[in-house]
């Protein structure tokens, strides 16, 4: 039976509760919901800017995965929160292009949820989680 393994990385930014940034059983690791802050300072980061929260929350999400030995074309589903549903194509779009960058043409897509949701700072307009499969 594989041990549990906690994942931490400067790359994201540091739990401010209590759990990890990511976890590692066996195969499988699971990415904490992270959300669009500045991995050096925890500041929240683009307030009001979707677009912009979008993509420093997936650059943070792959950080936690490298340091986990994974990358984005290991993750079998991301979980995207959103507060308001007015910004789901402006997320949508921030997505794709992300998901563009960081697998290979023709890759299989990871699978998707996207649920609305009030988040933890009232800051935040996306947070999101993954897990990965990695070989």
């Amino acid at each position: 039976m594989s041990e549990k393994t906690e994942i931490r990385t400067d790359g994201a930014p540091a739990p401010a509760w209590v759990f990890s940034q990511g976890v590692r059983k066996g195969p499988i690791l699971q990415v904490s919901g992270q959300g669009p802050q500045d991995p050096a300072t925890g500041a929240y980061l683009h307030e009001g800017d979707v677009r912009a929260q979008t993509r420093r929350t997936l650059e943070n999400v792959k950080a936690v995965l490298t340091a986990g030995g994974a990358s984005v074309a290991d993750v079998v589903i991301f979980r995207v929160y959103l507060t308001t549903r007015a910004d789901f194509a402006a997320m949508n779009e921030v997505y794709a292009a992300f998901l563009a960058e960081n697998l290979a043409e023709g890759a299989v897509k990871p699978c998707r949820t996207t649920v609305f949701v009030e988040l933890p700072h009232e800051v935040m307009l996306v947070e999101i989680d993954a897990q990965a499969v990695v070989d």
